[in-house]
């Protein structure tokens, strides 16, 4: 069984097709998958997309991005949905430099109010960086010495420091389909390095297709080539990589259930 710990079942790529797109990632092994909050006036679609299917979980969060349009303070507009039973997840959230669609300072406030949502309700944090890796870390170390929390780092895909510095507390990598891609030779020699029981398998669909499907839209189904892609580059047999990657995200995320013999569409 394959786990996709991240994609978005609820933007109009998937959504128009929601049950063809779950039904292929069942026919691939991918019999679980946490779809992601990315903003609150949006968080009811989100939702009814996970109560609809047996192995499908989500997450309730505001996007860096939307950062300015949703401008929480603290982390009550997000702990008044963790009552849900598919509500697995805080996020994602965190630090985005590389477009700046909110001030950096309202990026920084609605991520703590996200730590401070993971630390209250004991759900792991989802956590977005993109060019903010010193920043990134220095506000989660800070709010891990004020108390801890549980969590991953989304897409990873950038400096070997970022990695290490977030296992050091404690957190998991999403790994995604860049792994795949023919310019990712850094990523590939730092993964190679990590270890199997803190990575998370991803695919941030409808983004970031693996190879050989990249400039296409991604979906959950394609994870099982990031498994394969991650097998290889650490010499493992693929059924190893899924135990271990699958496992991972049920000790993670324990408010999931792993499903029993029938699909999940």
């Amino acid at each position: 069984m394959l786990v996709d710990s991240h994609c978005h079942l609820d933007f109009p790529a998937l959504a128009d097709e929601e049950d063809a797109v779950i039904e292929r990632a069942d026919a691939a092994g991918v019999r679980v998958m946490q779809t992601i909050g990315t903003h609150l006036d949006g968080f009811d679609r989100v939702l009814a997309i996970a109560a609809a299917h047996p192995g499908v979980y989500c997450s309730v969060g505001v996007h860096p991005h939307r950062a300015t349009k949703e401008p929480i303070a603290g982390p009550e507009p997000l702990l008044a949905h963790i009552g849900h039973a598919k509500l697995i997840g805080i996020g994602e959230s965190g630090l985005d430099y590389h477009y700046d669609h909110s001030p950096r300072d309202v990026q920084a406030t609605v991520f703590r109010a996200h730590i401070a949502a993971a630390r209250a309700s004991g759900l792991p944090l989802i956590v977005h960086t993109r060019d903010a890796d010193q920043d990134t870390i220095a506000m989660l170390r800070d709010a891990m010495a004020e108390g801890r929390f549980s969590g991953v780092i989304h897409c990873y895909s950038s400096s070997p420091e970022l990695a290490f510095q977030a296992l050091e507390l404690g957190l998991y990598l999403g790994i995604g389909g860049i792994l795949t891609f023919r310019r990712s030779d850094r990523l590939r020699r730092t993964v190679r390095e990590l270890p199997l029981e803190r990575l998370l398998l991803e695919t941030d669909a409808p983004y970031l297709a693996p190879e050989p499907f990249r400039g296409q839209r991604n979906e959950p189904a394609y994870v099982a080539k990031v498994a394969a892609a991650l097998a290889d580059l650490k010499g493992l047999a693929i059924a190893e990589v899924e135990r271990a990657t699958t496992a991972n995200f049920f000790r993670l995320f324990a408010k999931a259930q792993p499903p029993d013999a029938a699909p999940c569409g």
